[in-house]
C-alpha cells in the first residue's frame, strides 16, 4: 500500500485522531526545521496512540513520537513511517500530593499546576520547554533538579502495543537517560510525588529566581534546539565553547550563541544541516584544543536530503 491507502486504513481504526499526509514537521520543532513526515497522526487519545502503534508493526512501518519539539532536531529529508504527535495527551490532575501529568503536557505547565497546588517538587522546571513525555525520556533538569527526583512512575506503551507500567526504579533513570530510550518505549502519562510543606508564596519564590535566571542567560529570542551537549564530567560545554572562541560561528543560518555558548540558534532560516554541520565543527573544535568529547544532549532524527 502507498501512503494515501496506509492513511486510509489507519483512519479507519482511529476513534479521536487526525491523520494527514506528507505533513512538514518544521512547524512542530522548536528550530523550525525538518522535512515531511510520511504520515503525520495527532493522538487524540492513548487507546488511539496503542492503536497506531499496532498499526505500525503490522504494517512494519516505524512510529516516532513527538512532543514539544524543543530538544530535538528533524533531518530536511523528513521521516518515513508514522509520525505521533502526542501534544493533545495534555491533561493534568492533582490528588493529594500526587500530580498526574498526560505526556503531552507541557512540564511548565506541569510545575505551575504544582504552584496553584502549593506543592513543591517541581520547580526546577518552570523554564524547561518540553512536555511530560519528553522530560521523562531523558530525564530532563535544570538548576540542580532532575524529574527523577520526584517522579513517582509513568504508563508507556511498549513496541508491541501493550501497556506497561514502570516505578522509578524500573525506568533507571540516569543523566539525560532512561529505560524508555533504550526500549523505545513511549510514555503516555506520569504521577510525581510531590510537597505540601512550602507555601505558595516560598514556591512562587523560587519559580520567579529561576526564570529571571533563564531569561537572563538565554537566547529565548531565537529558534533553538535547546541546550545542545551534555556536561562533559568536571566542565561544561558552554565554558569550552566560549573559551575557543567559538561564539557567534556560523554555518548557514545556523549560529552558536553569543548570549549563551550552549545553545545554537537559528537566525536565517537555516536548516537542520546547517545544525548537523555546526554541531559536529563544535564537537571537532573541542576536542582537538581541550582534548574534551562533547556529547550531544539534542537528539537528531530522520532522513538527511538527497542531493
Amino acid at each position: 500500500m502507498d501512503n494515501l491507502q496506509l492513511t486510509q486504513e489507519l483512519k479507519k481504526i482511529l476513534t479521536s485522531s487526525a491523520v494527514k499526509v506528507d505533513e512538514p514537521l518544521n512547524k512542530y520543532t522548536y528550530t523550525k526545521t525538518g522535512g515531511a513526515a510520511d504520515i503525520y497522526v495527532e493522538a487524540g487519545s492513548i487507546d488511539d496512540t496503542a492503536a497506531v502503534i499496532r498499526f505500525g508493526k503490522k504494517n512494519n512501518l516505524p512510529v516516532t513520537y513527538l512532543g514539544n519539539g524543543s530538544n530535538i532536531i528533524i533531518r530536511d529529508g523528513g521521516i518515513r513511517g508514522i509520525v505521533v504527535s502526542l501534544l493533545n495527551l495534555n491533561r493534568i490532575s492533582v490528588d493529594g500530593v500526587t500530580l498526574i501529568a498526560e505526556s503531552g503536557a507541557a512540564i511548565i505547565e506541569a510545575s505551575q499546576t504544582a504552584l496553584k497546588h502549593e506543592l513543591s517538587g517541581l520547580e526546577f522546571a518552570c523554564g524547561i520547554p518540553g512536555s511530560v513525555g519528553g522530560a521523562v525520556y531523558m530525564n530532563a533538569g535544570a538548576y540542580g533538579g532532575e524529574v527523577k527526583d520526584c517522579l513517582k512512575h509513568v504508563t508507556a506503551i511498549n513496541e508491541m502495543g501493550e501497556f506497561v507500567t514502570l516505578t522509578l526504579d524500573e525506568l533507571e533513570l540516569g543523566y539525560r537517560t532512561s529505560r524508555v530510550q533504550t526500549e523505545h518505549l513511549v510514555v503516555v502519562s506520569a504521577e510525581f510525588e510531590l510537597s505540601n510543606e512550602k507555601t505558595h508564596e516560598e514556591i512562587k519564590a523560587v519559580m520567579d529566581e529561576l526564570t529571571e535566571k533563564r531569561e537572563s542567560k538565554q537566547p529565548l529570542e531565537y529558534p533553538s534546539c535547546g541546550s545542545v551537549f551534555q556536561r562533559p564530567p568536571g566542565n561544561f560545554a558552554g565554558k569550552l565553547i566560549q573559551d575557543a572562541g567559538l561564539q557567534g560561528h556560523r554555518i548557514g543560518g545556523v549560529e552558536v550563541s553569543k548570549k549563551h555558548a550552549g545553545f545554537m540558534v537559528n537566525v536565517d532560516g537555516g536548516s537542520a544541516s546547517d545544525y548537523e554541520e555546526l554541531i559536529k565543527h563544535v564537537q571537532d573544535t573541542i576536542q582537538d584544543e581541550f582534548g574534551v568529547v562533547l556529547h550531544r544532549e539534542v537528539r537528531i532524527i530522520g532522513d538527511k536530503l538527497e542531493k
